[in-house]
């Protein structure tokens, strides 16, 4: 599945006080790697942004007084996540702002297009208990350079976010296992091109006394329904 790292900066924290997204990004990993293709919009609010969002984020009214209102890229950007699987940083934070411009120009919500959506402040957490989960402590822990990151930027985020993410989650690749043919390796040292000779152990009597009354006991558990007998007399 494709996997998009979504991150958005916004004039406030709440839309339900009215407050916008201001700037959109993701950047797509296929097959666990970042493939370079990305979306990257400023929109603008048609809202003053709030002095404290500013200081976080650097965007000011007079920059984004000429950019696409939301309705203008919805399209685009639709068509860039559709179908994917999305990873955010604190999801409930940026779906509430998604499904808030989309309800506004009469659109189903994120989750209509997107089949799931990836909380990654959630899977740090549950990593880490009781340890800094926020963008800045994660690229610490895994040793991934942020020191280009004065002011919250959603390109830059995404991007960081998404090397958080595999590092997080570099230890599922291990649990693919490899069906390479034995022939591939080519034969044995010790048996060059040979047939190889099959050892058969078999059970002594101690074994097969100890073995008959562990069956006693199954049969006698189950009713007389064990399973192990009567193949075994249908075999004979």
């Amino acid at each position: 599945m494709r996997q998009i790292v979504l991150d958005t900066e916004t004039t406030g924290l709440d839309p339900a006080e009215g407050h916008r997204i201001i700037e959109i990004a993701g950047v797509e990993i296929m097959d666990r790697r970042l493939t370079g293709n990305r979306f990257h919009r400023y929109v603008n609010p048609e809202r003053p942004v709030d002095p404290g969002a500013r200081e976080v984020h650097g965007l000011s009214d007079e920059f984004l007084a000429d950019k696409p209102r939301f309705r203008e890229v919805v399209d685009e950007f639709l068509g860039f996540v559709s179908g994917a699987e999305l990873i955010i940083h604190n999801a409930p934070f940026d779906v509430s702002f998604l499904d808030r411009e989309l309800d506004l120009i009469d659109r189903p919500g994120i989750g209509k297009h997107c089949p799931q959506i990836t909380d990654t402040l959630r899977m740090a957490r549950e990593l880490n208990p009781g340890k800094r989960a926020n963008l800045d402590a994660l690229c610490e822990r895994y040793q991934i350079d942020n020191s280009q990151r004065t002011l919250h930027g959603a390109l830059l985020d995404a991007e960081l976010l998404a090397e958080v993410y595999l590092a997080m989650t570099r230890g599922q690749d291990s649990l693919v296992i490899d069906f390479t043919p034995a022939a591939a390796a080519g034969p044995l040292d010790d048996e060059p091109g040979g047939a190889l000779e099959l050892v058969v152990v078999r059970a002594g009597s101690e074994e097969l006394a100890a073995h008959e009354q562990y069956l006693a006991e199954l049969d006698k558990a189950s009713g007389g329904a064990c399973l192990w007998r009567e193949l075994a007399g249908k075999a004979t």
